[in-house]
């Protein structure tokens, strides 16, 4: 098959299309012909030679993906050929073929282009995660989402409106933030006019929120602490910012009863996804079916202009996923 390979690490151009072996399945499998994969910042780390693959598992990168089932494990069940899904993976997504445990594929509507269902597992199943699995978030809570206007970001906004929280934003820009609002978002603060933590104020009367999705990392810390509430929970999904912190108020942390909460999806066990992929689904099905959730996509490249789509990703101009199509 083909798949995209590089040589080495460095910047996009090292990236093209090559040959690599097809995958062979077990009993519990799926083969899965790739019609579309997304990008993900873990995409852009490990081509750098940052973040490598859990050991086993394929060094080709792409850890989401849509297509059609063409070959189907002899103990599987609710698959046949010719299934249309989509799946998180841990690597393997730009390529021509994937496998993957069939308890970690998802049913893709017949509304939902294959370019549409990539752009779902990855971002909807680590905002899930944050959310409900780490957040517990309930109706009556206010969640701040940093990078509204990415894929998690985006993801995790229609997750709090189906469940009827509260959903705060920070983006880069007026268009960023319009675009969240649509997406069930009150109030977004552009990070460019300084910072977040009055706005925050502003808004939970001085309150705080109750959960924080965080992708920066050290340079929003501070910020985060006093925008909490008592209980407040900030999840640290991401560390564009930075990994070190400088100082830490212990005696704030145990006197407001706050919670920091670190989280990976790519290192979790197999068992843990296809449970994870399951919850989802199953909270997720009918707003899949009637379109009321849906992935934001931005661009849709041909994978052939592989590298041109992650130095695309490295501007951060994108709002919502940008998506690979496996042409040929």
């Amino acid at each position: 098959m083909r798949a995209v390979r590089q040589d080495t690490f460095g910047d996009a151009d090292v990236l093209y299309i090559g040959e690599a072996s097809t995958p062979t399945i077990g009993s519990h499998d799926l083969l899965v012909r790739v019609h579309a994969t997304a990008l993900n910042r873990a995409d852009l780390l490990q081509r750098r030679g940052f973040y490598p693959p859990p050991p086993g598992e394929s060094e080709i990168l792409g850890l989401e993906m849509a297509g059609e089932v063409v070959e189907v494990g002899a103990d599987v069940e609710g698959f046949t050929l010719g299934s249309r899904v989509a799946a998180l993976l841990p690597g393997g997504g730009y390529a021509e073929y994937v496998k993957i445990p069939a308890g970690m594929a998802m049913p893709l509507p017949d509304s939902m282009s294959y370019e549409q269902g990539a752009a779902i597992p990855e971002a909807f199943l680590t905002a899930y995660l944050n959310l409900f699995w780490l957040g517990k978030v309930r109706k009556e809570n206010t969640v701040l989402v940093h990078a509204g206007a990415s894929g998690v970001g985006t993801s995790a906004l229609q997750l709090i409106r189906e469940v009827g929280a509260i959903a705060l934003v920070t983006a880069g820009s007026a268009e960023k933030i319009s675009v969240c609002k649509k997406l069930g978002a009150v109030a977004g603060w552009n990070y460019k006019e300084g910072p977040f933590l009055p706005f925050v104020q502003k808004e939970t009367d001085g309150r705080g929120v109750d959960i924080i999705l965080d992708f920066i990392g050290a340079n929003y810390f501070a910020e985060n602490i006093q925008s909490l509430a008592v209980d407040g929970r900030l999840i640290v999904i991401g560390t564009m910012g930075g990994t070190q912190v400088q100082q830490l108020d212990l005696g704030y942390l145990l006197q407001r009863r706050l919670q920091i909460i670190g989280t990976a999806l790519r290192s979790r066990s197999v068992s843990e996804k296809i449970r994870l992929t399951r919850e989802f689904y199953q909270f997720a099905r009918d707003g899949l079916n009637e379109g009321r959730i849906a992935p934001l996509v931005d661009t849709v490249f041909d994978w052939t202009e592989v590298a041109k789509a992650h130095t695309y990703m490295e501007s951060n101009q994108n709002m919502g996923k940008i998506v690979l199509r496996v042409s040929g």
